[in-house]
Order: C-alpha cells, then sequence, then structure tokens
C-alpha cells in the first residue's frame, strides 16, 4: 500500500492585525476562481494543539513521535483535500516564531506570506467604530467600562492582535518570502498593490473589479457574525479610503502605549 500522494495545491499565508483590510482582501482575491482566500483559519490552531498533546501524559508514557509527526506532516493536505481551488491563501498568524518552527518542520515546502500592515492606532478606532455602532459586539459583553477597559481587553497578550503583531514583527526577518502591502496603498491604489501581489506570489493576474465587492463567501460558507457582533466582517461595495472620526476617541494611555506601532 502506498501513501496518498501530496496535494498539488499552492498554499500562500495571509498575516495582518484584525481590522487591517483582511475582508476587503479576501473578496478582491476571490474573484479569481482560482484562488480561495480563506476567512480566519483554524489550521495553525490544528498544528499547536496537535503539537502541544507531546506535553500531555498519555503522550509522555507512550512517546509515538513519528506517528504524530506524520499526522501534523499531512494537516495542510488533509485540510484542504476537497477545496476546489488549486490556490490557497490561509489567514493565519504563521509567522510568529512557534508558527513559523512548526511550519518548517511539518510542511516540508515552501511557502510565501502577504502581510497587510495597518498602524495599531487605526485598526483600535476601526474597533471602537464597530462596537459603539454594533451594541453586540464582543468587546460589550463583559462588564467594561469605557473605551480604554475595551481596547486594553482587546490587546491582551494572548488575543488575536497581540499574536498578528508578533508574526508581523518576525515576518520582517523574512523579506525572501514576506510581501508587505500597507493598507492606506491598498485602498487608494488597489489595482496596483494586487498586480504586486500577482507578481509576488508568481501566477497570472486576474483582472479583478474594485467596485461591487461581494460579502466573503467560500465554497458556499459566510461568516457567521453573530458569534462575535454584528457586521464584525461586513466590506463595502468599493474600495475607498473612510476617514474615522473614532480615532479622536482613542484614550490618551492608549495612545501612549500603541501609537509608536506604525508602518
Amino acid at each position: 500500500m502506498t501513501s496518498e500522494p501530496k496535494t498539488s495545491k499552492q498554499l500562500f499565508f495571509l498575516v495582518a492585525q484584525p481590522r487591517s483590510g483582511n475582508t476587503l482582501f479576501t473578496s478582491i482575491m476571490n474573484q479569481n476562481p482560482e484562488i480561495a482566500c480563506t476567512p480566519n483559519s483554524i489550521t495553525l490552531e490544528i498544528m499547536k494543539d496537535l503539537f502541544l498533546l507531546k506535553e500531555t501524559d498519555v503522550f509522555q508514557n507512550y512517546p509515538d513521535h513519528k506517528s504524530l509527526d506524520n499526522v501534523l506532516d499531512v494537516v495542510y493536505d488533509t485540510y484542504y483535500k476537497d477545496w476546489p481551488q488549486p490556490i490557497i491563501i490561509d489567514r493565519g498568524p504563521v509567522m510568529t516564531v512557534g508558527n513559523f518552527a512548526l511550519m518548517q518542520k511539518h510542511f516540508k515546502q515552501p511557502f510565501k506570506c502577504i502581510v497587510l500592515l495597518r498602524d495599531t492606532i487605526d485598526v483600535l478606532a476601526s474597533y471602537i467604530k464597530w462596537y459603539t455602532e454594533n451594541p453586540d459586539a464582543f468587546p460589550n459583553k463583559y462588564n467594561l467600562k469605557n473605551d480604554e477597559e475595551k481596547l486594553s481587553m482587546i490587546m491582551n497578550k494572548d488575543g488575536a492582535v497581540a499574536k498578528d503583531l508578533e508574526a508581523i514583527k518576525n515576518a520582517f526577518n523574512y523579506p525572501d518570502i514576506c510581501h508587505f502591502v500597507k493598507y492606506d496603498d491598498l485602498v487608494a491604489r488597489p489595482e496596483e498593490e494586487i498586480k504586486k501581489i500577482y507578481q509576488f506570489i508568481n501566477i497570472p493576474y486576474f483582472l479583478h473589479r474594485f467596485d461591487n465587492l461581494q460579502q466573503v463567501e467560500v465554497n458556499g460558507m459566510k461568516y457567521d457574525d453573530t458569534i462575535v457582533g454584528k457586521n464584525m466582517h461586513n466590506i463595502r461595495s468599493v474600495v475607498r479610503k473612510v476617514n474615522n472620526p473614532y480615532i479622536d476617541k482613542i484614550p490618551e494611555r492608549i495612545r501612549q502605549k500603541y501609537g509608536h506601532i506604525r508602518f
């Protein structure tokens, strides 16, 4: 019996803080029927949870590293096996030191990352706008008294923003496999920036449109924002820069703590 052959799919990664244009980028790229740019992906969590089994008493009582490593080796091939698109752009903080080490050991193929950059103060202003206009947004569910408490919770060291910032920081150490796109450039000159991405991932350019954009749907599935709060992943129908007045509401202590994180 021979093992099942490796998938012929090309795998890339999308690394970015939340509220940095991830959903916009995904909607644009998924116009190309050859590409599946994913919503928030669980694949790196699968890798981490499998790897952490090595710390359990059951595993250490019978430490069969080779067999568990065999499972880790095929996580991505197995997860995307039934996806019809030949090119996958997986959204997740692959460039954190721990995730990158796991991928280098177990994925065993070269991969590239598209890194979206947005100043953290702008990210936080986007969060304020969202949770102010949507009462069911998750930051409103923790009996937090004000914006400072809500933004501090969002920026906690184990949260998505912190993980993505760690991934972005480490990505700058690998310019050969990472392509950086500033959010402001993406919304100001979308066609130019998307063409650069196609050059980076080395596939033929698809004639994208930058108006009449659709909400993200991949293989018949959409975000269920009842989990995190209404409109978390809604995008405008046209790519354009919009000034956010909520940036003036960011508390001074938050500005002092995170205002230096600029790209």
